[in-house]
């Protein structure tokens, strides 16, 4: 059998697969509530042994796009209360991730009242799409004071105690794509000349500083942290390859002091092997890959030694039975690029399923 369909037991991590659902953002919580379409979404996809969620907001500011969900109301809370209810009876883990966008995003998508936050004051270079203004350039982020930090930390932490309320098995802290962890991290982006700027240990303690207090509010064994080394996404500009290695050798190596339940490894070919060794000597807990892994490459990444479980995207988006189809080696569904980010079940919950007794019901009068 594959070592993708056995179980996976390591630390406090008891899975039916090696199989882990990647977030992904789809942009369906109308007024950032999550509803029963995102239920019968993850509902459909509990193959997994572990399914993250999209991007979901920790506060206000945190909402860079439209229609992603939030965590820090009560509205929300019980909102997603019907997300986890049908994740669990179907047998999945299921893990909330927290996503600050910080200077990625435009002031139309936040609530009145609200600004961008970031590391610094560096606006992004890029555009993004708006519901009233369709694609506009990224807004002027305000730098972060200590006490903005603070805050912000502080957010983590109640998000994180919702997300348990909500009934979610722990949360992903979402420190790659740009976002503001990452945005602390970067020396081009990040200018600030006080304990949070300048040296490797100062770039890295907001993300450690937000990893610790909400592993000590929910728990080590229910929190864990996706990262993407090297990558340029949310307008960031590559810096020296020695210094990003040991950024993440001493971020992994504080993570592993701090004992959470996992590291998330997004890849992109700008990773040196180097990098990889490096994050795998320093942490000891369960690390998952993803990014562009297919069933016979995702196997192939659990034999050779850096991977203990690993993630699939796109492949779980259009293929609900994607699990189902890896065991009979079947074929995938394509994408519906043009529905990735639209607010209906098309390119959403109407994918093909190969058992036709559990094909998704499709509202022959929903309006696309």
């Amino acid at each position: 059998m594959k070592k993708l369909l056995t179980p996976f037991i390591k630390g406090p991590l008891d899975l039916k697969n090696h199989v882990v659902m990647a977030p992904m953002t789809r942009s369906r919580a109308i007024d950032n509530l999550p509803n029963s379409l995102m239920a019968e979404y993850y509902g459909q996809r509990t193959g997994a042994g572990l399914i993250v969620t999209e991007g979901t907001a920790p506060a206000p500011e945190a909402l860079g796009y439209p229609r992603i969900p939030g965590i820090f109301s009560q509205q929300q809370v019980e909102a997603w209360r019907q997300v986890t209810k049908k994740v669990h009876e179907g047998g999945s883990k299921f893990f909330l991730q927290l996503m600050h966008t910080g200077r990625i995003g435009h002031i139309d998508n936040l609530p009145k009242g609200t600004t961008l936050a970031g590391a610094s004051d560096i606006k992004a270079t890029g555009q993004i799409f708006t519901d009233t203004k369709g694609l506009q350039d990224f807004s002027a982020p305000v730098a972060l004071s200590k006490d903005g930090i603070n805050k912000v930390i502080g957010d983590f932490v109640l998000a994180a105690e919702n997300a348990i309320k909500a009934g979610f098995d722990g949360v992903e802290i979402h420190g790659a794509n740009g976002y503001l962890l990452e945005q602390f991290m970067n020396p081009n982006v990040n200018n600030r000349t006080d304990e949070y700027g300048g040296n490797i240990e100062n770039r890295s303690r907001f993300t450690i500083e937000v990893v610790r207090a909400v592993a000590n509010a929910i728990g080590t064994e229910k929190t864990g942290i996706r990262f993407s080394p090297y990558s340029k996404l949310g307008d960031l500009v590559l810096y020296d390859e020695q210094e990003t290695r040991l950024t993440y050798e001493w971020i992994a190596q504080n993570l592993d002091n701090i004992g959470i339940a996992y590291i998330h490894v997004a890849v992109n070919a700008a990773i040196p092997e180097k990098t990889f060794h490096g994050i795998r000597n320093n942490f000891s807990g369960t690390i998952i890959l993803s990014n562009g892994l297919t069933p016979e490459t995702g196997e192939a990444a659990l034999h050779a030694g850096f991977a203990d479980l690993v993630a699939f995207g796109r492949s779980f988006l259009s293929n609900p039975d994607f699990v189902e189809r890896i065991k009979n080696s079947s074929d995938l569904n394509p994408v519906d690029f043009a529905n990735l980010y639209t607010t209906g079940s098309r390119g959403y919950t109407d994918y093909p399923i190969t058992n036709l007794l559990s094909r998704p019901k499709i509202n022959q009068n929903e309006i696309y």
